[in-house]
C-alpha cells in the first residue's frame, strides 16, 4: 500500500538512519535515493553534524540535494550556497563553560572551519568516514572567542549528561535550545534552531508545504522534524524513550537494515530499478 500521492518532499536524517554501522550510505540505499531524484522527489537531508563533515556523505548520492546542517543552524542549496546560518554568541557559551563540569565529559564547540575539544574522543573521530571536519585540542579556559555553531558534550553515561543537561537549564532555558542527536550526545544550538525550522525555510523557498513532506529520523533532535511533516517515520534503532514519546508514529526497520530505503521503496516510489 503506497503512502499519500501529494508527497513530494523526502527528509532524512544521517546517524542512525541514512548512514549504516559504518557510517555510510550503502549502494542499495543510494539506488533507491536516485530513483527518488529522478521521480523528481525533492530531497532534504537534515543532521546535526557540521557541513564540512556531512558535505562529503551527501555527494556520494549522486546527485545535489539541500543540506541542513548542525541542527538546523546551517542551511546548504543544492548548488552549495550557502543560504541560512546561525550562531551561538561568544559570552552565551562562555556562561556554560564557567559552570563547574565533570572533567570526564568530552566538551566541543563547533566552529566554521574546526571543531574545538577539551580531550581527544576516538569514539567521536569515528564518525568521519573522511577527515574532513579537523579537531583542535585546546585550554577552554585560554580561549578568548567562543561563538560557535553548537556547542556539545559527550559521556558513556547518559545520566551523566542529563545531570548536566538539568545544570545548564537552571538559568539558561530562554537562551538555547537542545536535544540529544545520540543519547551519548547533548547539544546546545541557538534558541532560534531546530530542523523543523530550518526545513520550513527549504519548503518557503520551494513553494511547498510540510503536508507535502516525508520524514525519516532516530533522535531526540528530529522530533519536531517528524512531527512536523505529513508522515514520520522512527527507526527502529531510536532510543526506546522516544519511541514510546512518540508511540503514534510508525516505526520502521533499524539503519543497519537499510530501513529508510526499503520502505521508501515499498511504499513510495512507482518504480525502482536496482540493478
Amino acid at each position: 500500500m503506497k503512502i499519500d500521492n501529494n508527497i513530494k518532499v523526502v527528509i532524512s536524517d544521517l546517524d542512525g538512519t541514512l548512514l549504516n554501522q559504518d557510517h555510510k550510505i550503502s549502494e542499495y540505499t543510494k539506488t533507491v535515493f536516485r530513483e527518488l531524484y529522478n521521480q523528481n522527489y525533492l530531497i532534504i537531508v537534515a543532521t546535526g553534524r557540521h557541513h564540512l563533515d556531512a558535505l562529503p556523505i551527501v555527494e556520494t548520492l549522486g546527485f545535489p540535494v539541500y543540506l541542513v546542517t548542525s541542527n538546523g543552524a546551517r542551511i546548504h542549496s543544492p548548488k552549495k550556497e550557502l543560504l541560512f546560518s546561525i550562531d551561538i554568541d561568544s559570552e552565551s557559551i562562555k556562561s556554560i563553560l564557567s559552570l563547574k563540569i565533570d572533567s570526564e565529559i568530552t566538551t566541543v564547540l563547533f566552529k566554521e572551519n574546526v571543531w574545538q575539544t577539551n580531550k581527544h574522543n576516538e569514539k567521536l573521530n569515528s564518525f568521519q568516514t573522511k577527515l574532513n571536519y579537523l579537531p583542535e585540542l585546546v585550554d577552554f579556559n585560554t580561549i578568548e572567542d567562543f561563538s560557535a555553531i553548537k556547542i556539545f558534550f559527550t559521556h558513556e553515561r547518559h545520566s551523566k549528561l542529563m545531570e548536566l543537561r538539568d545544570q545548564i537549564l537552571v538559568d539558561h532555558s530562554d537562551l538555547f535550545s537542545h536535544a540529544f542527536s545520540l543519547p551519548l550526545c547533548l547539544e546546545f544550538m541557538d534558541k532560534s534552531v531546530d530542523k523543523s525550522v530550518a526545513i520550513a525555510k527549504i519548503l518557503e523557498i520551494e513553494k511547498l508545504e510540510f503536508h507535502e513532506t516525508i520524514s525519516f529520523g532516530d533522535g531526540y533532535n528530529d522530533e519536531k522534524m517528524l512531527e512536523s511533516t505529513a508522515k514520520g517515520l522512527l527507526m527502529g534503532n531510536a532510543p526506546d524513550s522516544l519511541k514510546n514519546k512518540l508511540s503514534h508514529l510508525e516505526v520502521i526497520n533499524t539503519n543497519h537494515e537499510d530501513g529508510v530505503a526499503n520502505y521508501i521503496a515499498s511504499k513510495l516510489l512507482s518504480k525502482i530499478s536496482t540493478e
